[in-house]
């Protein structure tokens, strides 16, 4: 909602806290990084932000259009994630830009119950006099009768005696605690599971103990839920707090070296990639932290935005964006890159590559067509099971994306593969695109040829290749690779076979 208002640090912020019951976690760990980063951060400009004035046009149609503060328009789970937030961190926050916001709050004209109560404690919390109570009547009627139900509530000890067993809790976790209501309903399941797990003779007392220690364990379960949905880009604060560190991914070990500044862009870019919307030039501009990666740092960050797992619909803009990075990413970053984004896509075609993918591979190789080739080309050929798919896609680069250098290169990496019918598509189309061939390279094929030709005997596109090469490139052809290719021509048994002896006979030699 209205995301185009905020800066790019804040709109990470704002999806964060609109993530469910886990948001204002979220938003604290992505805060305490942002900072780290960047040391003169501010949240000012956040609040200023979602104070601004916004159009509220309400429905029913009929009624009054009215200005109202943006934080106002967001929903209620999300002003629960912002208050909280905000309580945790509200010590190092100017007061007059906290009191600000709940002014702002203050004027929704559908206030929330839940709302009104945190922004009441986050004001007795700033020291501000407040006479307000933390629920409304209807509540306080509610949690009278409740006690009214309880045994000696109105004794001295009556709840002090009921409590005086639980733990204390941090006023951080407490603050946290009161705020999300998924939290109460995950406490409330943990009570259910350990009470189940008590036998009969000890159910009573067992139920008291696990009561006492299970709003401790239900944090430390929601933190570890929280800490596992972020595991592939964010780290805790602290470690020694959660075993959950125990367990993370390897990859997530790995993002800990990385520096604060690409750990953060890692954020950003993460958020660009799972957005629908269309990028503007800002966005754009994250990618430009590339250039700053080492190879191995590179390698990390794709793990970590899980680029060979991105939709194909994606690949089009972040390819634009890559290659609007200026300087040009060095060899050894595009190849990293490159692989990681399209060679798990292209290994898996079982059907014609679709509009996105092929757009993408052939803007990238028109670009960086070495990368292209060690990242995507080889590794594919090299690949026993390649398929027409595959084969196709090449074909398309051959004749479209590389210049005659580039085809010679891919001519001299199937010397190294055995030639299958997808394979011989492929060498096909190399020499009908006419590449610039050096005679070693064409001496090297030749052997090839006469190799691989008695496999191939019974092959229609490995005698229509021959046919090529004996009437597009016959000046090649000297007198010794005559002698080997008769020989290989003896060997055919399609209908082609004296075509090619005809061909053959009627080269001229020096």
């Amino acid at each position: 909602m209205n995301l185009h208002r905020f800066d790019s640090q804040s709109k990470l912020l704002v999806r964060c806290l609109s993530s469910g019951v886990s948001g204002a976690l979220r938003a604290l760990q992505v805060f305490h990084r942002q900072q780290r980063a960047n040391p003169d951060m501010s949240l000012c400009n956040f609040i200023e932000t979602l104070c601004g004035e916004e159009v509220s046009c309400p429905e029913p149609a009929g009624r009054t259009v009215s200005v109202v503060p943006l934080v106002c328009l967001f929903p209620a789970s999300f002003k629960h994630n912002l208050l909280s937030f905000i309580y945790l961190v509200h010590s190092i926050l100017p007061q007059t830009s906290v009191l600000h916001l709940l002014k702002c709050l203050s004027q929704d004209p559908h206030p929330n119950p839940w709302v009104t109560a945190l922004s009441t404690q986050l004001k007795r919390s700033l020291g501000t006099p407040s006479e307000e109570s933390l629920c409304t009547p209807q509540c306080s009627q509610r949690l009278k009768e409740l006690s009214q139900h309880l045994d000696g509530f109105d004794e001295v000890g009556g709840w002090n005696k009921c409590l005086s067993g639980c733990p204390k809790v941090s006023e951080s976790q407490s603050a946290f605690i009161l705020s999300e209501q998924g939290t109460q309903r995950k406490r409330k399941g943990c009570f259910d599971t350990q009470d189940s797990e008590g036998n009969e003779e000890t159910g009573q007392q067992s139920k008291r103990i696990k009561i006492d220690i299970g709003g401790s364990e239900c944090v430390d379960a929601e933190e570890q839920t929280v800490n596992e949905q972020m595991s592939g880009t964010l780290e805790r604060d602290d470690p020694a707090k959660t075993p959950a560190e125990e367990v993370q991914p390897a990859a997530n070990t790995a993002s800990d070296s990385l520096p604060e500044p690409i750990k953060v862009a890692a954020l950003l870019l993460k958020e660009l990639l799972e957005c629908q919307t269309e990028w503007d030039q800002s966005s754009t501009d994250v990618f430009k932290v590339l250039n700053n990666c080492d190879p191995a740092q590179v390698d990390v960050l794709c793990n970590m935005l899980n680029l060979s797992d991105l939709p194909e619909q994606t690949l089009p803009k972040l390819c634009s964006s890559v290659l609007a990075i200026s300087p040009d990413l060095s060899y050894t970053t595009a190849v990293t890159l490159i692989k990681s984004l399209l060679l798990k896509k292209v290994l898996s075609l079982s059907e014609p590559a679709s509009r996105c993918l092929v757009t993408a591979v052939a803007s990238l190789c028109g670009h960086y067509p070495r990368p292209v080739c060690h990242a995507v080309i080889e590794p594919v050929l090299m690949e026993k099971n390649i398929g027409d798919p595959q084969a196709e896609l090449l074909n398309r680069l051959i004749v479209g994306s590389l210049d005659s250098h580039y085809r010679q290169l891919l001519l001299q990496m199937t010397f190294k593969i055995t030639w299958t019918e997808p394979v011989l598509s492929i060498i096909h189309s190399l020499l009908d695109s006419k590449p610039d061939l050096k005679e070693e390279v064409f001496a090297q094929f030749t052997e090839q040829l006469v190799s691989q030709g008695p496999q191939l005997n019974k092959s229609v596109k490995f005698a229509k290749m021959m046919l090529t090469v004996l009437t597009k490139y016959g000046s090649h052809v000297t007198a010794v690779h005559k002698s080997s290719l008769s020989s290989c021509l003896m060997l055919n048994e399609t209908f082609l076979k004296k075509s090619l002896q005809a061909a053959l006979k009627r080269i001229a030699h020096t």
